[in-house]
């Protein structure tokens, strides 16, 4: 049970209004504090949330491959072994000790943006046989890019939080098998957070890696950034970037919060990762790059998911179970009765225990904070024989015994 008076990040009605819906509510309703442009402390709520984001998604993840933590920075030759250190302009660099001691006026480390310099030569160091493939390996860990308007809120970070996955495989057939599994594993994940029915897979330009399209999961978002099209004939949405002229109409807003490439024999080539087949043939290793944006994906929600008062977050993501009220300091013992109740069945409890300010200010708080169930513990709901319950994604209220209560937990 967490007391509300004991919370480190209140709700702050004041705070100023960002270009941003989801910015501008959860720094209001204390999950997250602006540090920079792009750059955002997350609080305890606005932690819990992304917790319970990322452990559906490596739940998921776990499923289909294993969890490593690689670095955030990396050498800046590996990035020049692979040409991409000058095509990718979002690249953050950082001086290293030794070239400020000598005054050199190059970056020697990335602050990686994605994991494909790390990955390949990691995997190359340890793989020794065709035998010991397929291989996946996801991570989830904060990345940097240099967004030139970082001003989307949780949608467009220049330090955010992701998680990839990178596969490795002998041939081109097997790792298209195992594309399709990510692509099912990714609807899943979605479908648990609570977006099932806006999630939309698209087409999109598969750039130097491969000929065939990659595929981005967009959620269909009225405040979305991206816009995608439908051709009809086929009933496959096509990005803003490859949308042929003649379904390029009636556009869909849309946020997007994954992307999945096959990636080829791009990187094995760049590091020189071959291996022999049974047939004693030197091949070169295929990868798939598999993505998820988890402090994005928190962003999409508060924009989908909110009304006039506040945020709603969908029930497997909702920072705490139950937001219970009480109205008065004389209801201490009742309302810690209902708390034990809870938290016998595993459930988890925002108390909003402050004896100085009204009830009006707590119930509008709960809404702005979006728990997605409220206990209201009153002399009026005592009088009646219990508490007052309330979905914070509904408009009823309904009285309940004690009884009754503690069976629908």
């Amino acid at each position: 049970m967490q007391r509300y008076s004991q919370l480190f990040g209140k709700t702050n009605r004041e705070s100023k209004n960002f270009e941003s819906l989801n910015a501008t509510l959860l720094q209001k309703a204390g999950f997250i504090n602006q540090e920079m442009a792009g750059v955002y402390n997350f609080l305890p709520l606005g932690l819990r949330v992304l917790n319970k984001i990322e452990n559906i998604v490596r739940k998921e993840m776990l499923k289909i491959s294993n969890e490593v933590l690689l670095p955030s920075l990396s050498p800046k030759d590996y990035w020049e072994t692979t040409k991409r250190i000058d095509k990718i302009d979002i690249l953050m660099q950082t001086i290293g000790a030794n070239d400020l001691s000598s005054k050199k006026n190059t970056s020697s480390y990335i602050l990686n943006p994605t994991h494909e310099e790390i990955i390949t030569p990691l995997v190359k160091e340890y793989i020794s046989s065709y035998k010991d493939l397929p291989l996946a390996l996801f991570q989830i860990q904060t990345k940097f890019r240099n967004e030139a308007r970082a001003k989307s809120g949780l949608l467009r970070g220049r330090e955010f939080r992701m998680k990839d996955l990178y596969s490795f495989h002998i041939s081109l057939e097997d790792l298209e098998d195992y594309y399709e599994k990510v692509k099912q594993s990714y609807f899943n994940i979605f479908e648990e957070l609570g977006l099932k029915d806006s999630t939309i897979l698209v087409k999109a330009s598969g750039g130097d890696f491969t000929k065939d399209y990659s595929d981005e999961f967009q959620i269909i978002c009225e405040n979305g950034e991206d816009i995608v099209f439908l051709d009809k004939k086929t009933n496959t949405y096509y990005n803003k970037e490859i949308a042929k002229k003649e379904i390029i109409n009636d556009g869909i807003k849309v946020s997007e919060a994954g992307n999945i490439f096959i990636l080829g024999e791009k990187f094995s080539k760049d590091f020189n990762f071959t291996l022999k087949d049974k047939n004693n043939k030197d091949i070169n290793i295929f990868m798939g790059c598999y993505g998820i944006g988890t402090s994005r994906i928190m962003g999409i929600i508060a924009e989908k998911f909110n009304d006039d008062n506040g945020l709603i977050w969908p029930e497997n993501i909702s920072p705490y179970d139950y937001h219970i009220i009480s109205q008065s300091e004389d209801l201490e013992t009742e309302t810690k009765k209902i708390i034990e109740q809870i938290e016998k069945k595993g459930k988890t409890v925002l108390w909003d225990d402050r004896t100085d300010i009204h009830m009006g200010e707590k119930l509008s708080d709960a809404d702005l904070i979006g728990i997605s169930k409220r206990i209201v513990i009153s002399k009026r709901s005592l009088e009646k024989g219990g508490v007052e319950i309330k979905q914070r994604n509904s408009f009823d209220t309904k009285i309940m015994t004690f009884k009754e209560f503690a069976n629908s937990i």
